[in-house]
């Protein structure tokens, strides 16, 4: 999926000159805009090269040459977002107000042949779209697992869709929570029934009376830190594993906040840190046992960048690859960080673009594994386990497609997963990464807060680091 920035004012556009040549031989620029409302996600269909658009209170399908085919309205809706469950549940002790649907995941469920447009509205529901025409088949509302966050921004949750041939497909969903972990798990992986109305419709995959496919920040997580949360910026799916990339208070840093202290962006308090961590699951694994997240950065010049804006998976091109020392067609991850660790809501504009094999960070995974199932060192994962857990001896070989026991888990690691610095921009901030390859080059796309696009080539003496 390609996702845009978020809109800086009333009109925003697609540019044709930013997606992939799969494309060819359309004008060298098409555009669509929209006058009334800014646009938050875009989905392209990888056979027919449609285009789809998550909005503010409605979804368009474009052609392949962004002419617009088709419009669906989400929004205004009536809502409060202290009803819960939402008004079309049960009656709201609040006063409903129209509430604008703020578009917040855009996928495309190829198996199903159908959209998830997931909106801010009642904390969070998703309609089910007929890909051809935009056709509502389902907006599951009655049950808790239908709502998948409260947050209104759209920049709130990231997913993917995992298909397995012969098996429904699987829905991974990550999102910030607010301070309300007893309604909304931060990440979990759903049920995609083939029947858009069925209640089971984005149920967990797996849950019993002590395990589930879902994690939840503790409550004693939110009591020591209230300002605790987890923002998702990417997911992607390489191999057999889902990736999520994050920003998470950094706890080892940030003072404790008394009880009932301040919560949010522009509160006063205690300084706060934030680290940029890779999560890692395998995309099997009912139980969230191969849960393992890493601490991501990248320096320059010994300036250190570890605030994560926007990140996007690609292939190797041949030069690229052969400059790296990797097969071409590798998975690469080309991520955008703000300078140092705070300002999170507000992110300073100095901004580094870097890459990462996903080799290089799938070997310091395993690697990490590998120690822990040698008794070695602890889980390290405070914010979760809320307290430090000696990892367990238990010898057993690890490869690189472990996917966890329920023992020595979940795992954290220690040390910054550094990235390779691309390219610099001081002035402008950079907001959003798009990559593919085109007749062995590797091009990189990206967008800044000031609302331009840069166009970036990886040259080889950018990816020895020189």
């Amino acid at each position: 999926m390609w996702q845009l920035p978020l809109a800086v004012s009333t009109v925003a556009a697609v540019l044709l000159s930013s997606l992939p040549p799969v494309l060819g031989g359309l004008p060298a620029r098409a555009v669509f805009a929209v006058s009334d409302a800014a646009l938050t996600h875009l989905a392209v269909h990888h056979d027919s090269g449609e285009v789809y658009l998550g909005a503010v209170n409605r979804v368009y399908k474009l052609s392949a040459n962004l002419t617009q085919l088709r419009t669906h309205t989400t929004g205004p809706v009536p809502d409060d977002p202290r009803c819960y469950p939402p008004p079309g549940v049960r009656v709201c002790a609040h006063q409903l107000s129209p509430a604008d649907n703020v578009n917040k995941l855009l996928l495309i469920d190829y198996a199903g042949g159908r959209l998830v447009a997931c909106g801010s509205i009642w904390q969070g529901v998703c309609q089910l779209l007929r890909l051809d025409d935009l056709a509502k088949l389902g907006e599951p509302h009655q049950r808790k697992e239908h709502y998948l966050s409260g947050g209104r921004e759209p920049d709130a949750m990231v997913g993917v869709i995992v298909e397995k041939p012969g098996q429904p497909s699987r829905f991974f969903v990550g999102t910030s929570i607010g301070g309300r972990s007893e309604y909304f798990p931060t990440l979990s992986s759903r049920r995609l029934t083939p029947d858009a109305t069925s209640p089971e419709m984005f149920s967990l995959v797996y849950q019993d009376e002590f395990v589930s496919s879902q994690i939840k920040v503790p409550s004693d997580t939110l009591s020591l830190y209230p300002a605790f949360d987890i923002y998702y910026v990417s997911a992607f799916v390489s191999g057999g594993f889902v990736y999520f990339l994050t920003l998470q208070l950094d706890t080892a840093q940030t003072p404790l906040e008394p009880a009932g202290g301040p919560v949010g962006p522009g509160v006063s308090g205690g300084e706060r840190f934030f680290s940029s961590k890779i999560v890692r699951l395998c995309a099997n694994d009912t139980e969230f046992y191969s849960y393992v997240e890493f601490p991501l950065g990248c320096s320059k010049d010994g300036v250190e960048y570890r605030l994560v804006q926007a990140a996007q998976l690609a292939k190797a091109g041949r030069q690229l690859a052969r400059s790296l020392g990797v097969a071409e067609g590798q998975d690469v991850l080309y991520a955008a960080f703000s300078q140092g660790q705070k300002n999170r809501a507000a992110p300073p504009r100095e901004s580094l673009l870097c890459l990462f094999t996903l080799d290089e960070v799938n070997q310091r995974i395993r690697e990490r594994i590998q120690s822990c199932y040698r008794g070695e060192g602890r889980l390290s994962l405070p914010w979760l386990l809320n307290k430090e857990l000696p990892c367990i001896n238990t010898p057993m070989q690890i490869n690189g497609n472990f996917c966890g026991l329920v023992l020595n888990q979940p795992l954290g690691g220690l040390q910054v997963i550094e990235g390779h610095p691309l390219l610099e921009e001081k002035t402008e901030g950079m907001a959003s990464v798009a990559a593919y390859t085109y007749r062995g080059h590797s091009v990189v796309f990206i967008g800044t807060r000031t609302g331009n696009l840069k166009k970036v080539r990886p040259s080889s003496s950018w990816a020895r680091g020189g």
